[in-house]
Formats: structure tokens, C-alpha cells, sequence
């Protein structure tokens, strides 16, 4: 089946569900590519309409056609039967349709409620409203139950609360039709049931949703229609009702995949390779976002690490890096410890290495191509005398997209021509290629498809294979239990609960993520609420 031609089909919708807007032979070329195929998409009123497809599959660039962002090359659209011309993003927002961005669309140097309002500032004569816009955004994060300060600014976020903001600024708009282009990508099984409940009161009120994401069971739970693409053609659409993961799978891929996890680890679990203790990161204003956190990580493990969005797990693993000076604790590598003083630099020649959560902001130079992101964080290791050796260089970076299977005709393109999935690969390289001991994968598989999310967990099981010690965050449930061989729950900074992989279940890491948070604990979730020394003597 994978080598047949795709045939668009179609399923005849309830009449009861209109069609608000139509693409009809929608193609898009860009030079040397065609990223969308004579496409036709229909978007049911009132309804959730997923769109689904592999990374590259056209699903953003059909997007980007609808929202203004792009011209297509041929096609049309029509509202309620009724040919439109989209040029802009104006023109889109004068039909009614807003769209929230895969890639965060913000600015860093403009606090959450500027970015909010910025470009549809509320004004009171010809100056510009302050405190209505700030009461506004406090109604539309308190509507999504953030903690956020609508002064704060945008670059002292996390990515999850970054993507509240864009949540937010959508909300702001008068839309009929909202885009949502991985909307959960960031966000924790919380932050996922409240954005759940938003799109219900929405529907209510009669806004159609365009909804994007590559987490499969959340797309059947909230969608009423999904439409699938595959290489820039439509592949079929069908009532949610009637299908199930492994026909969206199959569809998606052109063949099944039963399993996109390891069955079993059967890597051996080696001797001590980090001790941490007391690791202790003070937040501005008081308290601590890392609350004396203490842990241990052994050769060829994986430990998973699971909490809530603003727990401390991504802190946690910059703090490690020493990116984060304020930071205070012991740590040892191999036996030897790490000074507070030591640089990034000094660390990753220890053997450290971090595969970032925000890939495209912290892990990749867009400017640069695949083979120079890959050899930024070592290139040291190819200096012959004051020159680089270009062979080097080359026999490594052929090595790894080899290795990693990263789908690149030539490593000299730039690197924002490759997919989601593969620019993923090319981080995870970057990391390898610094050799290290010890990887730190913070949501290595947010926003990528199931194809690209199952290569990147046999690149880790690999790496455990090969002794390398591996700290994974994720906010998947999912992923967590079924590829660490331990797993460490963090709530308001401090480590609430350790499970074995024998004993862990979705329940008892819910309960130990919301301690502190009114959540009531379950007796599955082990040292989840111990003083600070039972914390560290359980975490062993």
C-alpha cells in the first residue's frame, strides 16, 4: 500500500452540517516543490474540522493559503458558497477566520498583553487604552486558567505559557473560523482539558475550528470531521465517528504502524553516572523554582521526567547545564563533581548535552544550513591547527543523517527547508555530535508527527543501548510511561513522586503532578508528598 497512488475520497456529510468555507483545487509550488496537490478541503460550521497529515504533508502550507499568509498557486476558495479572494491576513480577518500559529508568532521584548492587542490596539481617542487592554487579557488568560501577569514579559515565558498567549490572542479576535495549528504542543494533560473546554464554549457560540495536531487520540476526542493529507494530496475525509488511530495511521503513512514504541527495554542499567543533590533555584520576587530537587541517573537509563506546565522540569535541566548561574546544589558526573562556576562550554566537555524544548528559538540557527547547525556545539573537535578540517567535518555530519535516517538531499540546504521531524534529528545531532554521556531531551517529540515521534524514541532506545544516560521531559503521559525505565514527577519545583516502569500508571502520575495544587494524591505515587530528605533518599 505505501507504494500506491493516493486516491481522494469522500464521505457525504450529516445534512445537518453545512459548509462554512470550501478549498476547492487548492496547489501551492514553491521552487522545486509541491507542497499542495490540487486539494480540496471542506469546513463544516460549528464544527471541529482536523486536518492531519506527516510533517511536510501541506497541512500548515493549506493553512497559511486560508489565513492570508499565502497566495495559492491555483485554486479557489469559497465562503458559504461564494467565491473569495484571501491576499493578507486583513483579508482573512474580514471574513472572520484567525489562525493561531504551529510557531509561536510573538514578540519577545513586549509584554502579554501588547502582544495581545498589537495590531488591534483599543483606543480611547488617539491614545491608545492601557488599562482596558490589560483588564481584556486578564479575562482571556484567567479564561484559560494561567497564572499569567498581563505585565510580564513574553521572553521570561515558557513555551507552554508562550503558547497560552497565542491561545489568548486568537480569543481576542471576532472570528467565526479559528485556526488551530498544534494549539497543544506545549501544554500538559491540565492545560490540554481547559483548552478542550474553550473549544466547547466556543462551538456553543458558533465558531467553526480548524484544528491541527499530532496527537492522535486528543483529534478523535475533539473532532468532529477529520481530512488527512499525505505528500500535498488529500487522502480522505471522514466523520471522527467513524474511524479509529489505526485507520488515521494508516492514511497518514500509506501503511500501519502497530507500535510507536520500543515493545521492551532490554538495555542493561549500568553503574551510577549523576548524582544531584539539593538543587535549589530561587524565583524572582521569592520562593524557589527548583525546590531542592535530588536524583541519581544511571548508565543506559532513561528516566522520564512528567509535571504540570511551570513545575520546574525544563529549569531543571538548563540548571544542569548551567544555564541558569543562580542556580545552587552538588552535582556529580562520573564521580567527580561539577563546580557552580563551570560554563556551558566546560560542561558539554564534560558530557553534557541538551536537546532544548524550543528547537527553532534555542536549538537551531535559521539563517544556517543542516550540516553548520549540526557542527555548532563542537566544532572545536575539528580544528586542525587555526583551520577546520572540512573532511572532518563532512565524514561526521554524513555519519549522523545516515544514523538518525534525516531526510536531506543535500546537507548544504538550509535548514528550515526540512520538516518538523527532521529538524528535530538534526538538534539531537547537534547533541551526539559533542559526545556525550549524558542527553537531556526536553519535548523532544512536541510537534512532530507519528512517524518522525517513533524514530525519535529508537534513537533513544539506541542510545541507551549504548550506555549513554538519558533525562527525558515530557508532557505526554503516553510517552513517559512507555519509554522510561523511571519516572520522577515534579510539582512547583520540588519532586513529588518516583515510579518504577512496573509500577507506573497514568493515574498515580496525574495525582503526584497536582501536589500543591489541590489535587488529591493517590497511593501510587510513592514519595509524592515526603519532606525534602525522604525526597532524595527515595529518588536512589
Amino acid at each position: 500500500m505505501a507504494g500506491a497512488a493516493p486516491v481522494q475520497t469522500k464521505k457525504a456529510a450529516d445534512p445537518a452540517d453545512a459548509i462554512i468555507l470550501q478549498a476547492k483545487n487548492i496547489t501551492k509550488i514553491f521552487p522545486g516543490t509541491m507542497a499542495l496537490d490540487n486539494v480540496d478541503f471542506n469546513v463544516y460550521r460549528g464544527k471541529v474540522n482536523v486536518l492531519i497529515g506527516e510533517n511536510g504533508a501541506g497541512k500548515s502550507t493549506l493553512m497559511k493559503v486560508i489565513a492570508g499568509v499565502q497566495e495559492p498557486t491555483s485554486g479557489t476558495l469559497l465562503m458559504d458558497g461564494k467565491e473569495i479572494r484571501i491576499r493578507s491576513t486583513r483579508d482573512a480577518a474580514r471574513q472572520g477566520i484567525g489562525i493561531i500559529f504551529q510557531e509561536l508568532n510573538l514578540f519577545p521584548n513586549l509584554n502579554v498583553t501588547e502582544n495581545i492587542f498589537m495590531a488591534r490596539e483599543i483606543t480611547k481617542g488617539l491614545v491608545i487604552d492601557k488599562a482596558a487592554q490589560k483588564a481584556q487579557a486578564q479575562a482571556l488568560i484567567a479564561r484559560l486558567r494561567q497564572p499569567i501577569n498581563p505585565d510580564d514579559m513574553v521572553s521570561d515565558l515558557r513555551i507552554g505559557q508562550q503558547q497560552i498567549v497565542e491561545i489568548a490572542k486568537a480569543l481576542a479576535e471576532d472570528v467565526s473560523i479559528l485556526i488551530m495549528d498544534e494549539p497543544t504542543s506545549a501544554l500538559s494533560t491540565s492545560e490540554v482539558e481547559v483548552l478542550f473546554e474553550v473549544i466547547n464554549e466556543l462551538k456553543a457560540n458558533g465558531v467553526t475550528i480548524i484544528y491541527i495536531s499530532h496527537k492522535l487520540e486528543e483529534l478523535l476526542r475533539i473532532g468532529d470531521y477529520v481530512t488527512i493529507l499525505r505528500d500535498g494530496k488529500l487522502i480522505d475525509e471522514k466523520p471522527t465517528a467513524d474511524v479509529d488511530i489505526s485507520w488515521l495511521v494508516e492514511k497518514m503513512v500509506g501503511k500501519s504502524i502497530a507500535n510507536s514504541f520500543p515493545q521492551e527495554h532490554s538495555q542493561a542499567i549500568g553503574e551510577e553516572l549523576l548524582r544531584v543533590e539539593d538543587m535549589v533555584l530561587p524565583r524572582l520576587g521569592g520562593g524557589y523554582t527548583l525546590d531542592h530537587v535530588s536524583f541519581t541517573l544511571r548508565q543506559g537509563e532513561i528516566l522520564g521526567i512528567y509535571g504540570l506546565m511551570g513545575a520546574g522540569r525544563s529549569e531543571l535541566l538548563e540548571s544542569l547545564m548551567g544555564l541558569n548561574p543562580q542556580a545552587k546544589g552538588r552535582v556529580w558526573l562520573e564521580g567527580t563533581e561539577i563546580q557552580r562556576q563551570e560554563s556551558v562550554s566546560e560542561r558539554i566537555h564534560r558530557g553534557l548535552a541538551l536537546i532544548p524544548e524550543d528547537r527553532q528559538r534555542e536549538g537551531l540557527v535559521q539563517t544556517m544550513s543542516v550540516a553548520n547547525n549540526m557542527l555548532l556545539a563542537s566544532l572545536k573537535k575539528y580544528l586542525s591547527g587555526f583551520y577546520l578540517s572540512r573532511q572532518k567535518e563532512n565524514e561526521s555530519v554524513a555519519g549522523l543523517i545516515g544514523n538518525l535516517s534525516i531526510r536531506v538531499s543535500d546537507p548544504n540546504q538550509i535548514i528550515t527547508s526540512l520538516s518538523g521531524g527532521n529538524q528535530q534529528k538534526v538538534v539531537v545531532a547537534k547533541g551526539l555530535l559533542t559526545y556525550p554521556k549524558i542527553l537531556l531531551l526536553d519535548e523532544p517529540t512536541r510537534g512532530i508527527d507519528a512517524g518522525a515521534k517513533s524514530e525519535i524514541f529508537e534513537i533513544m532506545t539506541k542510545l541507551a543501548e549504548a550506555g549513554l544516560g538519558l533525562i527525558f521531559v515530557s508532557s505526554e503521559l503516553k510517552e513517559v510511561l512507555s519509554m522510561s525505565d523511571r519516572i520522577l514527577v515534579m510539582s512547583k519545583g520540588r519532586i513529588t513522586g518516583q515510579f518504577s516502569r512496573q509500577d507506573a500508571t497514568e493515574d498515580g502520575l496525574v495525582a503526584a503532578s497536582g501536589v500543591g495544587y489541590g489535587v488529591k494524591g493517590s497511593k501510587n505515587n510513592g514519595a509524592h508528598d515526603e519532606s525534602r530528605q525522604d525526597n532524595h533518599k527515595n529518588c536512589q
